[in-house]
């Protein structure tokens, strides 16, 4: 990384293969790459390694932070067969999806939904645990308002 008389501010060291990209967090305080040799790296701005997303079974061929900078969505290519996988992992390295065979994909601009071009344009909701239990306790407030045992049973929705 340089700043714009040229001069070096950081290396960013650890890849094994090619760097294929990289690109700031929204809040420019983060770098994400993409590299060959499988993974994807977060890092801070003075090089210090944050992060290590493994589980690429291919050649990492881009990264890229969300909008709101809470998650960060990578594209595997095997360009041997002809596969791309796309994944969605938290900051904390954590894979929270994956989608097989897809083209392209993008975060909307409020971060709350990707689309995913996989045999046409799929539109899916982006959350964490926490907004999947509330929808699941939400679904649910009928059932558990005539069966007070099943939310005994269910501490996940006795706070909602």
């Amino acid at each position: 990384m340089h700043d714009l008389s040229g001069k070096v501010l950081a290396k960013l060291e650890g890849h094994q293969a090619d760097v294929k990209s990289a690109s700031f967090s929204p809040n420019g305080q983060y770098i994400v790459t993409a590299s060959g040799d499988q993974t994807a790296r977060v890092w801070d701005l003075s090089g210090k390694l944050l992060v290590e997303l493994k589980g690429h079974n291919t050649e990492v061929e881009n990264a890229s932070f969300s909008p709101d900078g809470q998650r960060i969505m990578t594209t595997s290519n095997n360009t041997r067969i002809s596969t791309r996988n796309t994944y969605i992992w938290d900051l904390s390295g954590r894979q929270l999806a994956k989608f097989e065979n897809s083209g392209s994909a993008s975060f909307s601009p409020d971060a709350k939904q990707i689309f995913i071009v996989l045999s046409g344009v799929e539109v899916w909701r982006v959350g964490g645990l926490d907004e999947l239990l509330a929808r699941g306790c939400d679904w649910l407030k009928d059932y558990l308002a005539s069966h007070p045992e099943a939310r005994e049973k269910l501490k996940e929705c006795q706070q909602r």
